[in-house]
Protein backbone atom coordinates (compact mmCIF):
# COMPACT_ATOMS: atom_id res chain seq x y z
CA UNK A 1 0.00 0.00 0.00
CA UNK A 2 0.92 3.44 -0.65
CA UNK A 3 -0.12 7.00 0.55
CA UNK A 4 0.07 10.27 -0.58
CA UNK A 5 2.18 13.10 2.19
CA UNK A 6 1.90 17.15 2.15
CA UNK A 7 3.69 17.51 -1.00
CA UNK A 8 1.87 15.30 -3.37
CA UNK A 9 4.07 12.98 -3.39
CA UNK A 10 3.51 8.94 -2.98
CA UNK A 11 4.96 7.49 -0.01
CA UNK A 12 5.17 3.89 1.63
CA UNK A 13 2.85 3.88 4.55
CA UNK A 14 4.72 3.66 8.51
CA UNK A 15 4.29 0.82 9.96
CA UNK A 16 3.49 0.56 13.89
CA UNK A 17 6.76 0.68 15.79
CA UNK A 18 7.09 -3.10 18.13
CA UNK A 19 6.23 -0.84 21.20
CA UNK A 20 2.96 -0.17 20.00
CA UNK A 21 2.34 -3.41 18.86
CA UNK A 22 3.06 -4.90 21.73
CA UNK A 23 1.21 -2.36 24.42
CA UNK A 24 -2.52 -4.00 23.60
CA UNK A 25 -1.04 -7.21 24.34
CA UNK A 26 0.24 -6.20 27.64
CA UNK A 27 -2.53 -4.49 28.88
CA UNK A 28 -4.47 -7.54 27.90
CA UNK A 29 -2.34 -9.49 29.74
CA UNK A 30 -2.49 -7.33 32.62
CA UNK A 31 -6.07 -7.67 32.90
CA UNK A 32 -5.99 -11.28 32.64
CA UNK A 33 -3.80 -11.79 35.30
CA UNK A 34 -6.27 -8.96 37.24
CA UNK A 35 -9.17 -10.94 36.54
CA UNK A 36 -7.73 -14.07 38.02
CA UNK A 37 -6.15 -12.62 40.56
CA UNK A 38 -8.87 -12.95 43.01
CA UNK A 39 -9.56 -16.12 42.40
CA UNK A 40 -5.55 -17.23 43.10
CA UNK A 41 -5.63 -15.72 45.96
CA UNK A 42 -8.63 -17.37 47.64
CA UNK A 43 -7.00 -20.28 46.61
CA UNK A 44 -4.25 -20.38 48.15
CA UNK A 45 -5.69 -18.91 51.27
CA UNK A 46 -8.36 -21.24 51.56
CA UNK A 47 -7.25 -24.29 49.09
CA UNK A 48 -3.47 -24.51 48.93
CA UNK A 49 -2.40 -23.45 52.34
CA UNK A 50 -5.10 -25.61 54.59
CA UNK A 51 -3.78 -28.35 52.55
CA UNK A 52 0.06 -28.07 53.15
CA UNK A 53 -1.18 -27.18 56.54
CA UNK A 54 -2.98 -30.74 57.27
CA UNK A 55 0.42 -32.63 55.79
CA UNK A 56 2.08 -30.74 58.19
CA UNK A 57 -0.17 -31.99 60.53
CA UNK A 58 -0.41 -35.55 59.57
CA UNK A 59 3.59 -35.80 59.98
CA UNK A 60 3.96 -34.39 63.30
CA UNK A 61 2.44 -35.14 66.71
CA UNK A 62 0.84 -32.32 68.80
CA UNK A 63 3.99 -31.37 69.93
CA UNK A 64 5.31 -30.62 66.33
CA UNK A 65 7.60 -33.52 66.18
CA UNK A 66 8.34 -35.08 63.04
CA UNK A 67 6.69 -38.30 63.62
CA UNK A 68 6.59 -39.56 59.73
CA UNK A 69 3.90 -41.90 58.90
CA UNK A 70 2.70 -43.00 62.07
CA UNK A 71 -0.60 -40.55 62.71
CA UNK A 72 -1.56 -42.47 58.91
CA UNK A 73 -1.07 -45.74 60.75
CA UNK A 74 -2.85 -44.62 63.76
CA UNK A 75 -5.66 -44.13 61.95
CA UNK A 76 -6.14 -47.16 59.79
CA UNK A 77 -5.70 -49.28 62.62
CA UNK A 78 -8.60 -47.40 64.09
CA UNK A 79 -11.87 -49.46 64.34
CA UNK A 80 -14.01 -46.47 63.03
CA UNK A 81 -11.63 -46.16 60.15
CA UNK A 82 -12.60 -49.01 58.03
CA UNK A 83 -16.35 -48.74 58.58
CA UNK A 84 -16.32 -44.97 57.64
CA UNK A 85 -14.61 -45.52 54.15
CA UNK A 86 -16.21 -48.16 53.33
CA UNK A 87 -19.55 -46.37 53.90
CA UNK A 88 -18.48 -43.87 51.52
CA UNK A 89 -17.49 -46.40 48.98
CA UNK A 90 -20.66 -47.92 48.46
CA UNK A 91 -22.36 -44.17 48.60
CA UNK A 92 -19.98 -43.28 46.07
CA UNK A 93 -21.26 -46.38 43.59
CA UNK A 94 -24.68 -45.87 44.11
CA UNK A 95 -24.64 -42.25 43.51
CA UNK A 96 -22.24 -42.05 40.72
CA UNK A 97 -24.31 -44.80 38.70
CA UNK A 98 -27.59 -43.12 39.50
CA UNK A 99 -26.54 -39.77 38.82
CA UNK A 100 -25.04 -40.56 35.35
CA UNK A 101 -27.49 -42.53 34.46
CA UNK A 102 -30.74 -40.72 35.17
CA UNK A 103 -28.96 -37.26 34.27
CA UNK A 104 -27.91 -38.23 31.04
CA UNK A 105 -31.35 -39.86 30.40
CA UNK A 106 -33.32 -37.18 31.10
CA UNK A 107 -31.22 -34.94 29.37
CA UNK A 108 -31.78 -36.57 26.13
CA UNK A 109 -35.59 -36.76 26.72
CA UNK A 110 -35.60 -32.97 27.11
CA UNK A 111 -33.44 -32.02 24.72
CA UNK A 112 -35.10 -34.79 21.36
CA UNK A 113 -38.33 -36.27 22.98
CA UNK A 114 -40.20 -32.40 24.11
CA UNK A 115 -41.11 -29.52 22.78
CA UNK A 116 -38.66 -26.57 23.54
CA UNK A 117 -41.89 -24.96 26.15
CA UNK A 118 -42.38 -27.77 28.21
CA UNK A 119 -38.28 -28.84 28.03
CA UNK A 120 -37.64 -25.32 29.86
CA UNK A 121 -40.55 -25.91 32.62
CA UNK A 122 -39.28 -29.21 33.25
CA UNK A 123 -35.14 -27.94 33.31
CA UNK A 124 -36.68 -25.08 35.93
CA UNK A 125 -38.43 -27.25 38.10
CA UNK A 126 -35.34 -30.06 37.94
CA UNK A 127 -33.21 -27.18 39.17
CA UNK A 128 -35.29 -25.44 41.70
CA UNK A 129 -34.23 -28.05 44.71
CA UNK A 130 -30.46 -27.15 43.64
CA UNK A 131 -31.22 -23.36 44.61
CA UNK A 132 -31.55 -24.62 48.15
CA UNK A 133 -29.07 -24.65 50.42
CA UNK A 134 -27.49 -28.10 51.45
CA UNK A 135 -28.45 -27.83 55.04
CA UNK A 136 -32.09 -26.56 54.00
CA UNK A 137 -32.49 -29.87 51.58
CA UNK A 138 -31.26 -32.33 54.49
CA UNK A 139 -34.07 -30.60 56.58
CA UNK A 140 -36.79 -31.18 53.94
CA UNK A 141 -36.05 -34.67 53.77
CA UNK A 142 -36.07 -35.39 57.65
CA UNK A 143 -39.64 -34.34 57.30
CA UNK A 144 -40.32 -36.03 54.40
CA UNK A 145 -38.50 -39.43 56.25
CA UNK A 146 -40.51 -39.08 59.24
CA UNK A 147 -43.88 -40.78 59.67
CA UNK A 148 -45.28 -39.38 61.26
CA UNK A 149 -45.50 -36.19 59.42
CA UNK A 150 -44.33 -37.01 56.44
CA UNK A 151 -46.87 -36.62 53.49
CA UNK A 152 -45.59 -39.72 51.81
CA UNK A 153 -46.52 -41.39 55.06
CA UNK A 154 -48.58 -44.36 53.50
CA UNK A 155 -45.64 -45.15 50.66
CA UNK A 156 -43.56 -45.24 54.02
CA UNK A 157 -45.91 -47.65 56.60
CA UNK A 158 -46.46 -49.44 53.39
CA UNK A 159 -42.62 -50.57 53.16
CA UNK A 160 -43.37 -51.79 56.83
CA UNK A 161 -41.59 -48.50 58.16
CA UNK A 162 -43.48 -46.85 60.75
CA UNK A 163 -41.06 -44.46 62.78
CA UNK A 164 -38.43 -42.71 62.03
CA UNK A 165 -35.52 -45.31 63.34
CA UNK A 166 -36.85 -47.78 61.17
CA UNK A 167 -36.35 -45.18 57.99
CA UNK A 168 -32.71 -44.33 59.64
CA UNK A 169 -31.65 -48.05 59.93
CA UNK A 170 -27.99 -48.74 59.10
CA UNK A 171 -28.59 -50.66 55.92
CA UNK A 172 -30.88 -47.71 54.42
CA UNK A 173 -28.37 -44.95 54.76
CA UNK A 174 -26.75 -45.50 51.57
CA UNK A 175 -29.73 -45.04 49.65
CA UNK A 176 -31.52 -42.09 51.83
CA UNK A 177 -27.93 -39.98 51.20
CA UNK A 178 -28.01 -40.97 47.70
CA UNK A 179 -31.53 -39.72 47.38
CA UNK A 180 -31.15 -36.13 49.12
CA UNK A 181 -27.56 -35.96 46.59
CA UNK A 182 -29.59 -36.43 43.47
CA UNK A 183 -32.49 -34.40 44.23
CA UNK A 184 -30.46 -31.19 45.42
CA UNK A 185 -27.80 -32.03 42.98
CA UNK A 186 -28.93 -33.27 39.78
CA UNK A 187 -31.12 -30.24 38.23
CA UNK A 188 -28.07 -28.26 37.98
CA UNK A 189 -25.91 -31.28 36.22
CA UNK A 190 -29.38 -31.62 33.75
CA UNK A 191 -28.98 -28.15 32.61
CA UNK A 192 -25.48 -28.90 32.19
CA UNK A 193 -26.12 -31.65 29.98
CA UNK A 194 -28.97 -29.95 27.98
CA UNK A 195 -26.51 -27.71 27.02
CA UNK A 196 -24.09 -30.04 26.11
CA UNK A 197 -26.28 -31.79 23.73
CA UNK A 198 -27.37 -28.32 22.28
CA UNK A 199 -23.46 -27.98 20.74
CA UNK A 200 -24.53 -31.31 18.57
CA UNK A 201 -25.18 -29.84 15.36
CA UNK A 202 -28.84 -30.98 13.77
CA UNK A 203 -26.84 -31.68 10.63
CA UNK A 204 -25.44 -34.52 12.69
CA UNK A 205 -28.71 -35.78 13.92
CA UNK A 206 -30.78 -35.40 10.76
CA UNK A 207 -27.80 -37.42 8.99
CA UNK A 208 -28.71 -40.33 11.27
CA UNK A 209 -32.29 -40.32 10.72
CA UNK A 210 -32.11 -40.14 7.19
CA UNK A 211 -29.76 -43.18 7.96
CA UNK A 212 -32.75 -45.10 10.21
CA UNK A 213 -31.71 -44.54 13.44
CA UNK A 214 -34.56 -44.07 16.14
CA UNK A 215 -34.25 -41.65 18.77
CA UNK A 216 -32.12 -44.34 21.34
CA UNK A 217 -29.89 -45.50 18.96
CA UNK A 218 -29.01 -41.34 17.90
CA UNK A 219 -28.93 -41.29 21.97
CA UNK A 220 -26.62 -43.94 22.16
CA UNK A 221 -24.35 -44.26 19.12
CA UNK A 222 -24.29 -40.14 18.99
CA UNK A 223 -25.40 -38.02 21.25
CA UNK A 224 -23.95 -39.88 24.21
CA UNK A 225 -20.46 -39.69 23.14
CA UNK A 226 -20.39 -36.78 21.81
CA UNK A 227 -20.97 -35.19 25.33
CA UNK A 228 -18.57 -37.84 27.08
CA UNK A 229 -15.82 -35.18 28.13
CA UNK A 230 -18.96 -33.23 29.97
CA UNK A 231 -19.83 -36.82 31.76
CA UNK A 232 -16.87 -36.95 33.15
CA UNK A 233 -16.49 -33.81 33.75
CA UNK A 234 -19.72 -34.21 36.24
CA UNK A 235 -18.21 -37.45 37.32
CA UNK A 236 -15.07 -35.95 38.72
CA UNK A 237 -16.71 -33.40 40.51
CA UNK A 238 -19.53 -35.71 41.82
CA UNK A 239 -17.03 -37.83 42.74
CA UNK A 240 -14.79 -35.61 44.95
CA UNK A 241 -17.97 -33.89 46.25
CA UNK A 242 -19.56 -37.36 47.09
CA UNK A 243 -16.02 -38.03 49.11
CA UNK A 244 -16.55 -34.97 51.20
CA UNK A 245 -19.67 -36.25 52.54
CA UNK A 246 -20.53 -34.87 56.12
CA UNK A 247 -23.93 -32.57 56.23
CA UNK A 248 -26.60 -35.09 55.51
CA UNK A 249 -25.23 -37.84 58.66
CA UNK A 250 -24.32 -34.76 61.11
CA UNK A 251 -27.76 -33.33 60.79
CA UNK A 252 -29.86 -37.08 60.63
CA UNK A 253 -27.14 -37.81 63.88
CA UNK A 254 -28.08 -35.09 65.87
CA UNK A 255 -32.25 -35.32 64.15
CA UNK A 256 -32.09 -38.74 65.57
CA UNK A 257 -30.90 -38.48 69.04
CA UNK A 258 -27.54 -40.08 68.15
CA UNK A 259 -28.88 -43.26 67.39
CA UNK A 260 -26.70 -42.93 64.40
CA UNK A 261 -23.23 -43.52 64.20
CA UNK A 262 -21.37 -40.55 64.57
CA UNK A 263 -18.39 -41.39 62.56
CA UNK A 264 -20.56 -42.87 59.59
CA UNK A 265 -18.44 -41.43 56.85
CA UNK A 266 -14.84 -40.36 56.54
CA UNK A 267 -15.57 -36.76 57.39
CA UNK A 268 -17.27 -37.31 60.29
CA UNK A 269 -14.40 -39.46 61.50
CA UNK A 270 -12.14 -36.69 61.25
CA UNK A 271 -14.55 -34.36 62.65
CA UNK A 272 -15.17 -36.56 65.97
CA UNK A 273 -10.81 -36.63 66.03
CA UNK A 274 -10.58 -32.71 66.26
CA UNK A 275 -13.32 -31.70 68.53
CA UNK A 276 -14.32 -34.44 70.82
CA UNK A 277 -10.83 -35.72 71.12
CA UNK A 278 -8.44 -32.91 70.42
CA UNK A 279 -6.40 -35.18 67.92
CA UNK A 280 -5.70 -32.73 65.47
CA UNK A 281 -2.98 -34.71 63.86
CA UNK A 282 -5.52 -37.84 63.77
CA UNK A 283 -7.78 -35.30 61.79
CA UNK A 284 -5.60 -34.53 58.93
CA UNK A 285 -4.10 -37.40 58.67
CA UNK A 286 -8.02 -38.74 57.36
CA UNK A 287 -8.26 -35.74 55.46
CA UNK A 288 -5.01 -36.49 53.63
CA UNK A 289 -6.19 -40.41 52.90
CA UNK A 290 -9.72 -38.29 51.07
CA UNK A 291 -7.63 -36.15 49.06
CA UNK A 292 -4.93 -38.81 47.93
CA UNK A 293 -8.98 -40.98 47.20
CA UNK A 294 -10.14 -37.82 45.42
CA UNK A 295 -7.32 -37.13 43.18
CA UNK A 296 -6.71 -41.02 42.50
CA UNK A 297 -10.22 -41.15 41.47
CA UNK A 298 -10.26 -37.75 39.14
CA UNK A 299 -6.56 -39.00 37.49
CA UNK A 300 -8.37 -41.84 36.37
CA UNK A 301 -11.87 -40.26 35.32
CA UNK A 302 -9.37 -37.67 33.23
CA UNK A 303 -6.74 -40.04 31.96
CA UNK A 304 -9.69 -42.44 30.52
CA UNK A 305 -11.84 -40.12 29.56
CA UNK A 306 -8.99 -37.38 27.49
CA UNK A 307 -11.05 -34.66 29.44
CA UNK A 308 -8.18 -32.17 28.52
CA UNK A 309 -7.34 -33.45 24.60
CA UNK A 310 -7.57 -30.56 22.63
CA UNK A 311 -8.01 -30.88 18.66
CA UNK A 312 -10.60 -34.32 18.81
CA UNK A 313 -13.89 -32.39 18.99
Amino acid sequence: MTALNTGGRLMAPTAPSPARRRTPRRRAGLAGYLFVSGYAILLVAFGIYPTLFAGYLALTNDRGQFTGLNQFVKVIQDYRFGPAFTNILVYLVMWLVILVVLTVVVAVILRSRMKPGLSSVFRFLFYIPGALAGVASVLVWMFMLDPGVSPVSGLLNALGLSTFSQVIAPQSLPVIFVFIAFWTGAGGWIVVMYGALNNIPDEILEAARVDGAGPWKSAWFIQIPMISKWIAYMTILAFAAGTQLFVEPQLLQSASLGRLNPTWSPNQLAYVLAFQFGDFNGAAAVSIFLLAIGLVGAGILVTRSGLFKAGDE
